[in-house]
């Protein structure tokens, strides 16, 4: 049974990277975690990492950007991350919010 368990939680996981594979559903995944009533910054750090992933799977990940992963568990271990949560927080709170959309790329 536990193996059966251990198959469904890595299919899931695996659909979820399918699924960001595309720009838009990324975007809407790391806005959701960013309007989360969690404010656990374990989360950010997580679906940042399910989107590194399925870029990685497609090839289309900077050089650049593999650094940033690294940055970030540094980052959220030495400021606790709360502050990525209280910005979002103090704009909402003044009738803003934050959107992660797709860049659009020229050329």
């Amino acid at each position: 049974m536990n193996e059966a368990n251990i198959l469904l939680s890595d299919s899931w996981q695996d659909a979820l990277i399918e699924s960001l594979k595309n720009p838009e559903e990324a975007a809407a995944y790391l806005s959701a975690a960013l309007d989360s009533e969690d404010s656990d910054p374990q989360l950010i750090k997580a679906v940042v990492q399910d989107v590194i992933n399925a870029k990685l799977k497609i090839n289309n990940l900077s050089e650049a950007a593999t650094q940033y992963p690294e940055k970030l568990n540094k980052m959220l271990s030495e400021i606790r991350g709360k502050e990525i949560y209280t910005l979002v927080c103090l704009l909402n709170n003044m009738g803003f919010s934050i959107q992660i959309q797709v860049k659009e790329t020229t050329g």
